[in-house]
């Protein structure tokens, strides 16, 4: 942690005179969270706040994926900082939904998309849902840490394609251990999800396991 105040910082360096200077699109997703938080709390500049913040929900995915409730149980935040967060977070996709669709033509296009995923400590799944062109819809977040993805149900997979009424997706888990490599369950619910699959008229393309720095798809190595 951090023992100094933002003020204390050079002016080049504190987030809101970054941005007049850089752009946005040139803050870290601290620095970014940090101006939305505005301060920090007693003994804690408010860039640690964010770091830390973060790092607890896995990014600005995670951040997405919480619920009020749960972003004010953090200590610093508070309702009015948690709404705060949520509001600036849906006004994020909702302008990159009507800018910018990502579209994933490759393994390596999801990999990057799911990069920040990729050091949790605990072991994380989800899906992202695709248009026909194979633009993103959204990320959806379905279980973090306690039991693994091969203990979820199709409908917990299938529910967030079907509320985006999207008829292709991509699963995706890490391994904490830092090595991709799928295992023998991995590979096997991967083939009963892709089963269920069929039966909603919903394609899986392809299943990336992220590793540090590296990733494992079953379509590429030809197990999808």
């Amino acid at each position: 942690m951090s023992f100094y105040t933002i003020k204390e910082l050079p002016e080049s360096d504190r987030p809101r005179e970054k941005l007049l200077k850089l752009g946005a699109e040139n803050l870290t997703d601290t620095e970014l969270i940090a101006i939305l938080l505005r301060t920090g709390t007693k003994g804690k500049n408010v860039l640690d706040l964010a770091r830390e913040l973060l790092k607890h929900f896995s990014g600005i995915n995670g951040l997405s994926e919480a619920s009020i409730a749960e972003l004010s149980k953090f200590k610093g935040l508070g309702k009015t900082k948690a709404i705060t967060l949520k509001a600036a977070i849906e006004t994020g996709k909702r302008a990159g939904i009507v800018a910018r669709k990502p579209k994933i033509s490759s393994p390596e296009q999801a990999y990057n998309i799911l990069r920040n995923f990729s050091f949790n400590k605990v072991e994380i799944f989800g899906i992202i849902t695709l248009n026909t062109k194979g633009e993103v819809i959204n990320i959806h977040q379905i279980t973090k840490g306690g039991l693994n993805f091969t203990h979820i149900t199709p409908k917990e997979v299938f529910h967030p394609a079907v509320k985006d009424l999207s008829n292709t997706i991509i699963l995706f888990h890490n391994h904490p251990s830092g090595s991709p490599e799928p295992s023998s369950e991995d590979i096997k619910i991967t083939h009963e999800l892709i089963k269920a699959g069929n039966l909603l008229d919903i394609e899986i393309v392809d299943h990336i396991i992220l590793g540090n720095n590296i990733f494992f798809s079953m379509k590429k190595e030809g197990l999808i």
